[in-house]
């Protein structure tokens, strides 16, 4: 007789490997952020809004050049900004407040782990901003100029930077705080970043400040590469590079569960 091999059913105690945990969370978060009516409104509606507003109607002077290659780049941008900073803040924010991380602190899942769940869920549905903002681009007569692949490193690091920045002020202030903080900033770098207002309008003194913000290099960097048909953006790389250093770090080592 042919022997019947028997099924190990040992039980095998232990966490299971990161990589499954932060994919686990990860689709929790997507799922929370989809689900969200507020969430989608910043994410998607308020920028297709802005995108077809200020393309079609002549609300500020951008200059030389089709304005839909003006504001296409810089609502890629605050696509970026809205999910990966302000919503992320914001319902981080209130994930500590209601005892959300507290719980997740007492899982195998470190707060390395958290973050980069996190930025996983954010990129996923900034993919989902992009297709849906270039369509709607696309359809009112945008035509990109150079190598598109560039503007893959510039959405890259402007959302681990931003992430860190929003992770960083939910991980240590009070839920209230960030809302009003994250709402503030997102509206500050609406008008202050070139997202829909040349930086070359400011002061010449003010335009070099204004350069170095994260908002500022991914919008620069994303006309470069799109409208202005330009090759590696290394100088908006640069910024946004150290922006995502100094905010990763700093949220990895303050964040509190509670």
């Amino acid at each position: 007789m042919t022997a019947i091999a028997t099924l190990d059913l040992t039980p095998r105690p232990g966490a299971a490997p990161l990589h499954r945990m932060v994919l686990a969370q990860a689709g929790a978060e997507i799922r929370a952020m989809l689900r969200n009516g507020e969430q989608l409104l910043l994410t998607l509606i308020i920028p297709i809004l802005l995108l077809v507003g200020f393309s079609t109607v002549p609300l500020v002077d951008v200059g030389a050049g089709a304005r839909i290659d003006f504001v296409a780049p810089g609502i890629l941008a605050l696509a970026v900004m809205s999910t990966a900073f302000t919503g992320q803040a914001i319902a981080t924010g209130f994930e500590r407040r209601y005892g959300v991380l507290k719980r997740l602190g007492a899982t195998p899942l470190s707060r390395t782990g958290l973050l980069l769940a996190k930025t996983v869920a954010v990129v996923a549905v900034e993919a989902l901003q992009v297709v849906v903002i270039v369509a709607v681009a696309l359809a009112l007569g945008w035509s990109p100029h150079g190598d598109p692949l560039w503007a893959v490193p510039l959405l890259l690091l402007g959302t681990a930077a931003f992430s860190g920045l929003g992770l960083l002020m939910a991980g240590t202030l009070r839920a209230e705080a960030t809302l009003a903080g994250a709402n503030l900033v997102y509206l500050v770098l609406l008008g202050l970043g070139g997202v829909l207002f040349p930086l070359d309008r400011f002061p010449a003194g003010v335009q070099h400040v204004l350069g170095l913000l994260p908002i500022s290099a991914l919008t620069s960097g994303l006309r470069t590469v799109l409208s202005a048909g330009g090759g590696f953006p290394g100088g908006a790389l640069l910024v946004l590079l150290c922006w995502t250093v100094a905010g990763l770090v700093l949220a990895a080592r303050t964040f509190r569960w509670e």
